[in-house]
């Protein structure tokens, strides 16, 4: 394991080891130990008791943080005829279809969020192994492939804090929920969401302890342990 810098190791000292913290005092800590110069992302991980083999056992979903993640989100959309009128005057950043694959092809990813209509899909899925690694593979389960009509309101939803999670290979749900700059509320409702949505999002396959562990991080700052009956409580409050 590469050594720790000396201001981790310093930030780390604020956390106690094998403490599991209340969220609102977690979020403070996690905001005290940030130390880069830079706005840190607060990160979410919930570590599960799945097995990602299984197919009955997948976690995937779509949160809708009502705080937003404190940067401004580009949104592409593939689209064509009426649609892309729709889409341009919805905001969209990025408007196009095969122009707009050809680029990507090239190595262009310069949006955080593609959405697409079903009419072109038959052309997008060729992008699948460079987006879908990505996590911006236009897909139907997340509402990012959508009828024409209802792209004014997926477009104001991405910009709003739209984010897609889903379990990873080691079983942990990773989730970004706003920034360090944010109030401690704002961090806290973004993250009240979050846990509501994963805890309704529980696979018909799951099996004894759905989250085992939860824990908040800023982008370059140590990890803080919540307290787990608490942090799911906040999907009840």
């Amino acid at each position: 394991m590469a050594e720790r810098g000396k201001k981790y190791v310093e930030a780390s000292k604020l956390v106690e080891e094998g403490q599991l913290y209340e969220p609102r005092e977690a979020v403070a800590l996690v905001k005290k130990a940030s130390y880069a110069k830079f706005d840190e992302t607060v990160e979410f991980h919930a570590r599960t008791g799945l097995d990602p083999r299984h197919a009955d056992q997948q976690v995937r979903g779509v949160v809708l943080l009502p705080k937003g993640l404190g940067k401004k989100v580009r949104v592409l959309v593939f689209a064509q005829g009426e649609a892309v009128r729709i889409a341009e005057e919805a905001g969209a950043d990025h408007v196009g279809s095969d122009d707009l694959i050809k680029r990507i092809e090239e190595g262009w990813l310069e949006f955080d969020v593609a959405i697409a209509i079903p009419e072109v899909m038959g052309k997008v899925g060729r992008l699948g192994r460079i987006l879908g690694r990505r996590g911006l593979m236009p897909n139907p389960r997340s509402g990012t492939v959508i009828q024409t009509a209802d792209l004014p309101r997926a477009i104001r939803d991405a910009r709003k804090g739209r984010v897609e999670f889903r379990l990873d290979r080691t079983a942990i749900i990773h989730v970004p929920v706003g920034k360090v700059s944010f109030p401690e509320e704002d961090l806290l409702e973004n993250i009240s969401m979050l846990v509501e949505t994963i805890v309704k999002a529980r696979p018909s396959g799951a099996k004894g302890q759905y989250i085992k562990s939860i824990t908040l991080a800023s982008s370059m700052g140590p990890g803080v342990g919540l307290d787990l009956k608490s942090a799911l409580a906040l999907s009840a409050s």
